[in-house]
């Protein structure tokens, strides 16, 4: 069972992601943030660039070329390998199971509105007339998008592949190593980390940059922004970056292979009054080596006065992910999940590192906490284990669970929706409301420059 926002592109620049938020433009809020640093005229590099790191696997390689532009957004969707064949009657198979789910389940009664009947009967007809294996994956996913949820999704069998190896924290794929949040609004991409040992960290890419360009060429957000920068292992790719106050820059990258997973950032917050405040940032639920992070760094910090948790990009993911985070923090009953007829209760039971139970915490937020970032978020507000600083987000609780085909493609089906055990707050329709407004755009801001940093360590009444 788990819960995330859901498309192309978010996760890493070279493949399939199951994550996807569309951002927002919100006017200033009443803490003072940074002006956002504007995106400068793209030019030329004043003399040719050489790569920052050349990966070891692309020591013997021959002289790295890049891409054409144009050709590169010419290039159909990259896959590493095509997904097994299947036949007609295996689609019909497929769509008749997934459908019959789709019926039973749907968290929704009226199909979201939606006139689900006629959908059905489209898509068969597309089976019917005769698809290719990808155009059948294709159509089933653009089907299960039809109910408009934003959370329901359709995963070939070589996107369950890829999404399972990301659950555990395995990402296997060629690229430069960016965990990555396109905003297609303001046509760049923000980048939200970098994973270890990767072109993009050895070449000093960090949070709070953001992409402009790539070899030259400005983000292309009507085609797919994040094919610009794929390639083959060992290929160069140039990139416009941008530092929050700084010039945009030109780094070359040597595609390369990026395995591993993600890492959460953990630091004490520097203060005036001799307090110990720690901060972690979440980036993501999707990923079991998360749990584990979080308490090495609550071991490292050792006992507290305040706690910070940065969930603002947070997309959601598992509840093997999120229920051992909430043991650390929280004991007892949470709340309940609830379907068409019935509900089940979310119950957990502490597991403390040092003062984790009782230490203040304060949450951030903002329009990108989407799923188990806002049911985390909401259910340690209500129970008063935290306050909440940021912006309010979206309200997208509904839980996912997964059925299995018999071509190993998967649809997971918003099932249920979340209940706080403690307040009749309905987080689908308020989201988190914060309880002191503090927002800056991610590309805009260091951390030491952050206002929902500053607002956080206030409302722990520090300074």
């Amino acid at each position: 069972m788990y819960l995330r926002r859901i498309a192309l592109g978010l996760l890493v620049l070279s493949m399939l992601s199951c994550n996807f938020v569309t951002r927002m433009i919100v006017p200033a809020t009443a803490t003072p943030a940074p002006t956002a640093t504007p995106i400068a005229t793209i030019t030329p590099s004043p003399s040719p660039l050489a790569p920052s790191y050349i990966p070891p696997e692309c020591q013997a390689s021959a002289p790295f070329a890049t891409i054409p532009p144009d050709l590169a957004l010419a290039q159909p969707t990259i896959t590493f390998e095509p997904n097994p064949e299947i036949s007609k009657d295996l689609q019909v198979d497929v769509f008749d199971e997934l459908t019959k789910k789709v019926d039973a389940v749907y968290v929704y009664p009226d199909f979201n509105g939606k006139d689900w009947a006629e959908i059905k009967s489209r898509y068969r007809a597309k089976i019917e007339a005769g698809l290719d294996t990808e155009s059948f994956y294709l159509e089933m996913q653009a089907m299960i998008n039809e109910l408009g949820d934003e959370h329901s999704f359709y995963l070939s069998p070589l996107e369950v592949e890829a999404s399972e190896a990301e659950l555990r924290g395995e990402n296997d794929y060629v690229g430069v190593g960016i965990f990555s949040l396109p905003d297609p609004e303001r046509q760049i991409i923000s980048i939200i980390s970098t994973f270890p040992n990767s072109p993009a960290e050895h070449a000093g890419i960090k949070p709070h940059d953001k992409v402009i360009a790539v070899d030259g060429i400005p983000l292309q957000f009507d085609v797919d922004a994040t094919r610009q920068i794929r390639g083959p292992k060992c290929s160069a790719v140039t990139l416009t970056v941008q530092t929050p106050g700084e010039s945009p820059r030109d780094i070359m990258l040597i595609r390369a292979s990026i395995q591993g997973n993600l890492n959460i950032v953990s630091r004490l917050v520097p203060t005036t009054d001799g307090s110990k405040i720690g901060y972690i940032f979440i980036p993501t639920f999707f990923d079991e080596t998360i749990p584990p992070q979080i308490k090495d760094a609550l071991e490292a910090f050792g006992p507290l006065d305040g706690l910070i948790l940065d969930v603002r990009l947070n997309g959601g993911g598992s509840s093997s992910v999120v229920d051992p985070i909430f043991e650390l923090f929280v004991d007892g009953v949470l709340g309940k999940f609830v379907s068409r007829n019935d509900s089940r209760t979310l119950q957990v039971k502490a597991d403390p590192i040092n003062n984790s139970q009782t230490v203040p915490i304060v949450v951030i937020v903002s329009e990108d906490t989407v799923s188990y970032g806002e049911i985390f978020t909401g259910v340690l507000k209500d129970l008063g284990r935290a306050k909440v600083v940021g912006q309010t987000s979206l309200g997208n609780v509904e839980v996912l669970h997964g059925y299995d085909f018999d071509d190993n493609s998967q649809v997971w089906i918003a099932s249920e929706t979340f209940y706080s055990a403690t307040s009749e707050t309905n987080f689908e329709q308020s989201g988190i409301i914060p309880d002191v407004e503090a927002f800056a755009e991610w590309d805009s801001i260091t951390f030491e420059t952050d206002p929902s940093v500053k607002a956080a360590v206030e409302l722990l009444g520090h300074k």
